[in-house]
């Protein structure tokens, strides 16, 4: 059983990479235009300011001809834009910037822009989305010093354009990297140059501890704030979650713990997959908090979800849908992963994985149920990418719906996240307990 589990965790990493390769060739962005300014700036460059640039301002102008955004800074800065298609973006990539913009900004759109939204992608870098109503070139990008009365701006200029415009792809040697490499805009003393993703590069865990290893996942986070209510945002109520369920297990001195993210960050859904398979994990734990549209009622309580290539359910289906496309709101789609690949993978090294994953979705159901309310199907499975580690027992739990008024009284609520943590940890206390005592260790 050990040789034949290693020659399928075996090939399941080989598959993955040949996927990763796959990716790499088609994930490239279907049009772009680099900024003004110069080529791109070498990859070794001046440390980081010490102080983050402050965006104090953000507006369109214009009309669905042509459209222009502006933004206000306090230093110029560094930045790459390019577009996507299906949907119409725009991309901008900038140093990490303090945003202070007045609340709602961005959420109403002028011209060529629907809407726009901002924020952290990764640690060093933040990201500027535009949702377009078309096809658009980026017709001038440039970052303008003070004047005048007028802090330094960057500037962005839409045209429209028809679709074949739009996605005749860019020659090699202009086709934006999709990593944050910054071009050399009006470089100055002040320029802030973002550094690579190292997120997911965690290194493997050492084999001496023989604790079980548990990944907790709180979804979304950075530019991603998922779903939205009365002021709050599941990103801030999924970390809060997270962070008080990690410090509980960790407690018991049991179990290690890595989190995907433990701060405001944008995580892609597959280097949180990686996080758990590079770290050996023992169990993958994602949190979530759902929200139902207006026009389809309204629900409450926690759903605990498992992987499966049909969705037990329309709700289910909807859901890691829009899970599934997280990714497209920092700017680049990485739901790409070819199909065929996934399919061996599942079929060949998720099939223990899966009745691991179930066990223990039973397992939590049942504990959270005598302490938290609970959704009338608490249990429902859907083609959830985080979901998808073929080596590692994994479930995404909705913790409630932040559109319901009593689950999101519930949800910034430190009483019920105490219940429904103490919950959690109890089931994997048992889930632990059953897996060691039937199947040896963990891992």
């Amino acid at each position: 059983m050990a040789s034949r589990a290693n020659h399928l965790v075996f090939l399941g990493c080989g598959l993955l990479c040949a996927a990763a390769l796959v990716f790499a060739v088609a994930s490239a962005p279907s049009a772009a235009e680099g900024p003004q300014g110069g080529p791109a700036a070498p990859a070794a460059s001046a440390p980081a300011a010490p102080n983050f640039p402050v965006a104090s301002g953000a507006r369109l102008a214009g009309d669905d001809k042509q459209t222009r955004f502006i933004l206000d800074l306090d230093r110029k800065i560094e930045f790459r834009a390019f577009p996507l298609a299906d949907p119409y973006r725009v991309v901008v990539d900038i140093p990490q910037v303090n945003f202070q913009l007045a609340a709602g900004t961005g959420s109403a759109g002028r011209g060529l822009v629907k809407a726009f939204r901002y924020g952290l992608v990764m640690p060093g870098g933040s990201r500027i989305v535009f949702d377009l109503a078309g096809p658009v070139k980026i017709a001038n990008s440039y970052v303008l010093d003070a004047a005048n009365g007028q802090p330094p701006r960057l500037v962005l200029d839409f045209e429209a354009v028809d679709r074949t415009a739009f996605v005749q792809p860019p020659a090699p040697e202009s086709r934006p990297e999709l990593k944050p490499a910054i071009s050399d805009a009006n470089t100055s003393s002040n320029t802030v140059t973002v550094p690579p993703v190292t997120t997911a590069a965690l290194p493997p865990v050492a084999v001496t501890d023989p604790r079980p290893l548990i990944v907790i996942d709180p979804g979304h986070g950075g530019i991603d704030n998922g779903t939205q209510s009365g002021g709050e945002t599941e990103k801030n109520l999924v970390l809060g979650f997270g962070l008080a369920l990690r410090d509980r297990i960790e407690k018991s001195g049991k179990y290690r713990v890595v989190m995907t993210r433990s701060d405001d960050t944008f995580i892609p859904l597959n280097d949180r997959v990686k996080i758990a398979r590079t770290q050996s994990a023992a169990l993958f734990v994602s949190i979530h908090a759902d929200a139902l549209p207006r026009r389809e009622g309204d629900a409450q309580g926690a759903t605990i979800y498992t992987v499966s290539d049909k969705a037990s359910d329309a709700e289910a289906e909807r859901l890691a849908e829009a899970e599934n496309k997280a990714d497209a709101i920092a700017g680049v789609n990485l739901t790409d992963e070819p199909t065929e690949v996934a399919d061996i993978l599942i079929d060949l090294a998720q099939r223990e994985t899966k009745t691991f994953s179930n066990r223990f979705a039973r397992l939590l159901m049942d504990e959270m149920k005598t302490s938290v309310r609970m959704h009338k199907h608490p249990l429902k499975s859907a083609g959830f990418r985080v979901l998808k580690a073929p080596d590692v027992p994994s479930v995404l739990v909705e913790i409630g719906y932040v559109s319901n008024k009593g689950d999101l009284e519930h949800l910034v609520s430190e009483t019920w996240r105490n219940k429904a943590v103490g919950a959690m940890a109890q089931a994997i206390d048992a889930f632990f307990a059953k897996r060691l005592a039937t199947a040896g260790p963990a891992k």
